[in-house]
């Protein structure tokens, strides 16, 4: 007989509790900014210090891509051991990348921009086979992304290269050209 009133107790403590989440109103708790926690605990569901790794060594590769083509485009007699030495560069200062430290800056960040709730409904996602088959193929679908864009930014490249070498001839014929003396105002 006691077990009835308890049970019922039980319920409406869980329809209280749970209201905001059943009305999708959030909870006073959830309305203020994320704390460095709850950012935290998102960056960690979503593998943000594997996705920036493999998003910097993306970047590297397209990089060495871009300085190969265009530094034999402009000195065509380059060794190939030079262009290895630029790739052994790239990979080193990569090495050496910061990513710890660019993770605590982004927090505040995350901070200002999300909410409690922005954040928890983020963890809801990204810890569902779908959020976690989005980060999974994220790196895959970066990297595509940019060999498409490879392409347009090359040509950019070069083009901004010929303005660049026009503009540095310009500059030179103007300082080889004699200047002629102004002639004085005759009235």
């Amino acid at each position: 007989m006691t077990y009835r009133p308890l049970k019922l107790i039980g319920v409406l403590l869980v329809l209280f509790t749970t209201k905001g989440v059943i009305s999708g109103q959030p909870s006073p708790m959830t309305k203020g900014p994320a704390s460095r926690q709850d950012v935290l605990k998102l960056f960690k569901v979503m593998h943000i210090h594997d996705q920036m790794r493999s998003v910097m060594e993306s970047m590297t590769k397209q990089q060495s891509a871009m300085v190969h083509e265009t530094m034999k485009k402009r000195y065509p007699q380059i060794a190939e051991e030079r262009l290895e030495q630029f790739d052994a560069m790239m990979e080193e200062s990569m090495k050496d990348f910061p990513v710890d430290a660019i993770i605590d800056d982004l927090v505040p960040v995350y901070q200002k921009h999300l909410t409690r709730t922005d954040v928890s409904a983020m963890n809801v996602f990204y810890s569902s086979p779908t959020g976690q088959k989005l980060l999974r193929e994220m790196p895959a679908m970066t990297e595509e992304s940019m060999q498409l864009s490879y392409g347009r930014m090359q040509k950019q490249m070069d083009a901004m290269m010929e303005r660049m070498q026009k503009m540095m001839k310009e500059e030179e014929l103007n300082r080889k050209a004699p200047r002629t003396p102004a002639k004085p105002d005759s009235q």
